[in-house]
């Protein structure tokens, strides 16, 4: 059973939405009954109807409340869905997110195969068409996920959704609706295949599958792809990532992918995504509470994949390698130990105090082997710590850096993803914590500063290249009951590589 993509046609339109010809026209409404600029004009068209129904009390505007409306009079869709969008003061990103969602997931569980989407007229604050359009695809495949591949029986709807216009007030906008669109597909098809990734169990995602994964994307697009196993990981020194794999009976793979789109010679940027496909905390072994969720841990490796996918999709013009170190981190009579000290590809010492603090062991020889490609730029991404959910919980990923203008550089990114970041500070200060009387350095630095210390842990192996570092643990994956990934940071990723092509 393989997990099907879901099968949209979207459409960019300018027009009166009263002459929309198809089975619902989605229009907002914000608090206090005041429709939105397309719902006025089918409240005129259709001699008030729309203005007779919220002062009967039907709708107030409050945001993710819908209203229904069959045959309204002198309009030619079949229905009006009418959509609250909340206080008007009040409606920026977060909120037009929310209310295409709502629509999308309205018009799915109401059976509409078609549907006109007005939502994508309303201003937003120091937004444009592109961006509101870009987000709306997004948005939109977002609600209609589903990991399905490993259920008897599919949840898809009986009709579901097949069709969608978005909609630009003037002809004018239609070309800049069209890239949005562009850029939305692209990513969109990127953070689906991280989110598959993230959500196939361990059992079948080992380091090997996503390897394979990483070359079906390599074969599509026409990119480069490396796999490294351990005999050629060893030849180069990798003890610290071989070193966390030793437990576990599903042997590593290090993976390399190579875009060169860019003017050839021209330095790349790298991408470093850590992918421990289950890490139950080796001998240091992680409490019984959520370990099913541990799958995830290779998030930061899915999303490089993600990415890459929209790069090639989109052909961006930039040379580009993505390095995945992957394997599992499990408890065995050959897992490391606490207080074992492994050699790393830089030829520095670590004592390793926590066998669960393991993802810094594999990134830090990424980090290493990273300098042969001499990068404009390395950024990693991964799924490091608990310390930094509790810092700063599910909403922006923790950024740090040793270069403030690529720390901008993402910054600026990750505003217009909307895939947002939080500078974190990467002092000289926290690196006492590391300090170790054996080997060059600890593995962790204590409870204090949790998310921090991990940062300077990896800072040591990037002093050679401009670095980013973003701990995705609270970003990258939803828990409890509705658990799934979430294919953060993708969006981040691509618009980031995207606005180096623009200079």
């Amino acid at each position: 059973m393989e997990n099907k993509e879901i099968e949209l046609e979207f459409s960019i339109k300018s027009g009166a939405p009263e002459k929309q010809r198809t089975a619902c026209v989605v229009v907002g409404v914000f608090e206090n009954r005041k429709l939105s600029g397309p719902a006025i004009d089918i409240d005129r068209a259709s001699d008030g109807y729309l203005s007779e129904i919220l002062r009967g009390g039907d709708m107030e505007g409050k945001a993710g409340s819908t209203l229904l409306l069959h045959k309204v009079p002198n309009i030619l869709a079949d229905r009006i869905l009418m959509v609250g969008l909340g206080k008007e003061r009040d409606f920026h990103e977060t909120a037009y997110r929310d209310a295409i969602a709502c629509a999308v997931k309205t018009l799915r569980d109401t059976g509409s195969m078609e549907a006109a989407i007005t939502l994508s007229e309303i201003p937003i604050k120091k937004r444009d068409v592109t961006w509101n359009i870009e987000q709306a695809v997004i948005t939109t495949y977002d609600a209609l996920y589903r990991f399905d591949r490993l259920k008897s029986k599919s949840s898809e709807a009986r009709r579901p959704l097949k069709r969608v216009i978005f909609a630009v007030s003037r002809r004018g906008e239609l070309k800049y609706g069209e890239i949005g669109l562009a850029r939305g597909l692209a990513i969109s098809h990127g953070i689906n295949i991280a989110k598959d990734l993230g959500n196939t169990p361990s059992n079948i995602c080992t380091p090997e599958y996503l390897a394979n994964e990483a070359q079906k994307v390599a074969k599509a697009h026409g990119f480069g792809c490396e796999i490294l196993d351990y005999a050629a990981c060893d030849k180069l020194g990798m003890g610290s990532f071989l070193s966390v794999g030793k437990g576990s009976d599903k042997p590593p793979r290090f993976i390399v992918l190579k875009h060169e789109g860019g003017t050839k010679g021209h330095k790349p940027v790298v991408l470093v995504g850590k992918a421990v496909t289950f890490d139950a905390g080796g001998i240091s072994l992680k409490p019984p509470a959520e370990m099913d969720e541990m799958n995830y841990d290779m998030s930061g490796g899915g999303s490089v994949i993600g990415a890459f996918h929209a790069i090639g999709e989109l052909k961006l013009p930039l040379n580009v390698i993505g390095l995945i170190p992957a394997c599992e981190n499990m408890p065995s009579a050959n897992a490391n130990k606490p207080g074992d000290i492994v050699t790393s590809m830089s030829g520095k010492t670590i004592e390793i105090l926590n066998t669960d603090a393991e993802g810094r062991l594999i990134l830090c020889d990424a980090l290493t082997y990273a300098e042969r490609f001499e990068p404009d730029a390395v950024i990693d991404l991964a799924t490091l710590t608990g310390a930094c959910v509790i810092a700063l919980g599910a909403h922006p990923s923790a950024l740090f850096s040793n270069h403030d203008p690529l720390a901008r550089e993402i910054e600026h990114a990750a505003d217009h993803a909307w895939d947002r970041v939080w500078r974190m500070p990467l002092w000289d200060d926290y690196q006492d914590q590391l300090k170790s009387s054996l080997a060059d350095m600890a593995n962790i630095g204590g409870r204090p500063a949790g998310s921090i210390t991990a940062a300077c842990f990896l800072w040591r192996f990037a002093k050679k290249y401009h670095w980013a570092h973003l701990d995705i643990a609270g970003t990258a994956w939803k828990g409890g009951r509705a658990k799934g990934s979430t294919g953060r940071p993708v969006s981040l990723l691509v618009h980031f590589l995207l606005n180096r092509t623009i200079k």
